[in-house]
């Protein structure tokens, strides 16, 4: 396993659709354990095959640090409700903004052994899967953002006085 290098905003490759992946093959295999080690080191919840440079259509998700979601053509077949909060991407590092999003989505995909599987998740997790799989069809989050991007503060001090 590797880590491989994120793609930053701008980058022409986050603006282009992915193909389909068709067979489980040892290099795609690679591909998405170097996609979750990627995003682990980077501490994130999500990372999309294009943030990696690779225009297929997968997607890895762990909302908790302890269940990992590997997504392989994912689609989202429901959602429902709405949710409104603050939301970053690793390819858009420092910066984040405010994003409306279902509150619960339902997402039908392959595993790695390319069987159907369904993912359900509400809140955050929804919040993932809508973001991950917009990067599938070359868009970032700060398409949709209301209002101005803000810079993140990891400063707690900083925090405290807003």
């Amino acid at each position: 396993m590797a880590i491989r290098n994120i793609r930053e905003m701008g980058d022409e490759v986050l603006g282009k659709v992915c193909k389909e992946v068709t067979q489980m093959t040892p290099r795609t295999r690679e591909l998405i354990e170097d996609m979750l080690e990627t995003m682990y080191e980077a501490n994130g919840v999500g990372l999309a095959a294009p943030q990696v440079g690779i225009l297929k259509r997968i997607v890895v998700i762990d909302t908790t640090g302890e269940d990992p979601h590997i997504l392989i053509n994912p689609r989202i077949v429901e959602t429902s409700g709405e949710q409104t909060g603050q939301e970053g991407c690793l390819s858009v590092p420092g910066k984040s903004g405010v994003v409306t999003r279902p509150n619960y989505v339902k997402a039908v995909a392959l595993d790695v052994n390319m069987q159907p599987i369904e993912l359900e998740g509400t809140e955050l997790l929804a919040r993932a899967i809508c973001h991950e799989l917009d990067h599938l069809d070359g868009h970032l989050y700060v398409e949709k953002v209301e209002g101005d991007l803000m810079d993140v503060t990891y400063d707690d001090e900083e925090e405290e006085e807003e």
